[in-house]
Parts: C-alpha cells; sequence; structure tokens
C-alpha cells in the first residue's frame, strides 16, 4: 500500500528529515528546502493584503548531518539545522542562532535505542507530526497549524504577538540544553522522553522542560501520545508553566488517507487552555497529482471568553519530481462573533481580523535537496 503522506510531493519537513536520518554508513550530508509563493489575505488588520511569503508548506532549512558507524550496529551523528526566510536570507526566528533550530549530537544502537544531546526537537512533534497524525503535514503547512482568537493565552514567547501562535509546539519548536531518549521499535511500539535542563543553581526544577512519547506502527495504522511541560524563567516575574498533550492517529487506504489529531495547551500562570480536534484526508490522483481537505475545531476555555474558531483547508498539488512540486491552497476560518479571526502563520503584528473571518489563498513551488 502507497502511504499517502509520503507519496508524491509530501510536506517536505517530514521528507528531509527522513531523507536524512536515512543515510547509511559513515558520512556528512547536506540537505535542505525551500518554499516561497504569494499569498492573499482577505482581512489583516481590516485590509486586503497580497504578500511574498515564504516556508508555507515547510519551513526553509538548510542542515548538515553527519553518521560515524562504530560497529556493532552503533554510530555517532550529529544534525545542525539552519531556518531562514527566502525572502530576506535572514535566520528564522531572528531570536535564534544560525542553528536555532536543531543541533545535537547523539549515539545509536539498533537494540537499545538512541540518546542526543543539544537543542532538539520535544515529542509533541516528534511523536505527533512525525507520526503523520497532523493533516499539516500533507495539507496547508504553516497555515494549518493552529492558531485563532486566543489572544489572551499569554504564552511567553518573543516577540509577544507570537503568543497565539502554535500554542501546541507542533511547528517544530526545539528544547535547548537537553537529553533526550528515543528506544527502538518493539513489534511496532516505540517511546521516548526528553528533559531540558534549566542551568539554575540550586533550583533543578526552574525553567526544565519536560516531554515523553509514545508510537505504535502497524502496517497501514498508526498513532501516537505526547506530552511536554516547558517552564519560563522571566526577569522579576513567577516562573510560568506551559504544559501541552496530544493523541493522534492515521490509516491508510491506498491512495486514501486519513488523520485525526487531538491537542491542548494550558498555561499555569493565568488558567487560560485551549484545545483542538482535527480530521484530514488526503488522496493521491495520480503519481503527479494530490490533494487533501482537513477540517479543525478550536475552543478556548472561560479565561479565553470561551472564544473558538472553525477553520477547514484545502490543497491541490502537482510533483514535477521527487523533488520539486507546485501547489495552491486555500484556510477560511470563522470565529464566534465577537472575537477576531486569526490564521496560523499570518505573523505581522496586525494580522489578526478586524472581524470574525479571515481567508487565506496561496499559490507556491517547493523543492527540496
Amino acid at each position: 500500500m502507497k502511504a499517502v503522506a509520503f507519496g508524491g510531493a509530501a510536506l517536505a519537513l517530514c521528507s528531509i528529515v527522513s531523507q536524512a536520518h536515512g543515510a547509511s554508513g559513515s558520512g556528512v550530508t547536506l540537505y535542505g528546502v525551500m518554499d516561497a509563493g504569494l499569498t492573499y489575505v482577505s482581512n489583516s488588520g481590516g485590509s486586503h493584503n497580497l504578500k511574498f511569503d515564504d516556508g508555507i508548506q515547510s519551513p526553509n532549512m538548510l542542515g548538515i548531518r553527519g553518521v560515524e558507524e562504530l560497529g556493532g550496529g552503533t554510530h555517532v551523528e550529529f544534525d545542525l539545522v539552519n531556518q531562514f526566510a527566502v525572502g530576506t536570507g535572514a535566520i528564522q526566528p531572528p531570536t535564534k542562532g544560525i542553528f536555532g533550530r536543531n543541533a545535537w549530537i547523539g549515539i545509536s544502537n539498533e537494540r537499545f535505542g538512541t540518546v542526543r544531546f543539544g537543542n532538539q526537537y520535544d515529542f509533541m512533534i516528534d511523536a505527533l507530526f512525525f507520526g503523520r497524525t497532523d493533516a499539516a503535514l500533507t495539507v496547508g503547512g504553516i497555515y494549518n497549524f493552529r492558531a485563532g482568537p486566543f489572544q489572551k493565552i499569554a504564552l511567553p514567547y518573543n516577540p509577544p504577538y507570537a503568543s497565539q501562535f502554535d500554542w501546541d509546539r507542533m511547528s517544530g519548536q526545539s528544547v535547548s540544553n537537553s537529553v533526550k531518549y528515543q528506544s527502538p521499535s518493539f513489534a511496532g511500539l516505540s517511546f521516548g522522553a526528553l528533559y531540558g535542563i534549566g542551568g539554575v543553581p540550586g533550583a533543578l526544577g526552574s525553567g526544565n522542560t519536560v516531554s515523553a512519547g509514545l508510537n505504535y506502527e502497524s502496517g497501514s495504522f498508526g498513532m501516537g501520545a505526547a506530552y511536554t511541560e516547558v517552564k519560563y524563567l522571566q526577569a522579576g516575574m513567577p516562573q510560568v508553566g506551559i504544559r501541552n498533550w496530544g493523541v493522534g492517529m492515521r490509516y491508510d487506504f491506498g491512495s486514501l488517507g486519513v488523520n485525526a489529531l487531538i491537542t491542548t495547551v494550558r498555561n499555569t500562570a493565568n488558567g487560560g487552555a485551549i484545545a483542538q480536534g482535527q480530521i484530514g484526508l488526503a488522496y493521491t490522483l495520480t503519481p503527479q497529482w494530490r490533494t487533501g481537505i482537513d477540517y479543525m475545531y478550536m475552543k478556548g476555555n472561560g479565561y479565553l471568553d470561551n472564544n473558538h474558531a472553525h477553520q477547514i483547508s484545502a490543497l491541490l498539488a502537482y510533483s514535477f519530481s521527487k523533488r520539486t512540486m507546485v501547489y495552491t491552497e486555500m484556510v477560511y476560518q470563522r470565529t464566534n462573533a465577537n472575537a477576531q479571526a486569526l490564521v496560523s502563520g499570518v505573523i505581522e503584528p496586525n494580522g489578526t481580523s478586524s472581524g470574525p473571518s479571515q481567508m487565506l489563498t496561496r499559490v507556491g513551488v517547493l523543492t527540496r535537496f
């Protein structure tokens, strides 16, 4: 059976990771992905907007991966990943360094699993996104990650307006100064855990991160679960804990793939919480053509004024080769009457809609190397 999530030109964020991790023998691999195009926004701060936008179907990334075989099924590996903006060439996000996306070194053994040290993903993305349970993998990219009328959640991100984006960490946030263990597969079952060291003398639990994930794969079926808690230290303010958990599944019916996902967030400082559920379909029409659609519902708790949003995303893509595709997509979000819509990825400070709806349409091109 063909796995739809990887058929044709599937979302390159997952594809390039698979490409890099699939290297055999000792050596160093240079790899990456670039995505750029034009996006029309129906309401951005009360006005229409046509903009150049990049890193949508996948972040623009340049990676260097190395592997050294030690024998007996053991090898040493490293990965350095830079994220950048095609439109300006600038490092993304600007608050991080050149390898702010990933920078780790590890030791892996076929029988005992892998231990890695450095700046690396937690299990919200490892178990759920790379587990192919998130429709953003095949439909919509960053526009289909979670956002919406939830400004009051007040996650301690920089810049502040980014706090309403990626509240479930699924777009690939990394944890610095962390240690991660990933088990091998036992009859399709695998698990992992991560600890990010806060580095506060005399206070082991300050500024730290804990994360765990569980996956099961059996033929066309897969499922995953993950939990992450990040404790943020802010000058002159109490420590803020942000808790996420999620569960998801996927099933491939030949040319048709189905996935479903639930994720949540809670800000322990103010009690704000959001939950979302989504279901997506991806269909391979021919080896060159594929399409997909996804529906998502997001709901905030009483602290967030019980705001909610419905979102639907659709994509049509044509692959010139295994590396390069062109695509068009549409995303529409509708909130309750007293809220303001905001689709993920409309990141300018005035990107929030002035009303309860926002629609994006886009044409773009993506290539991997």
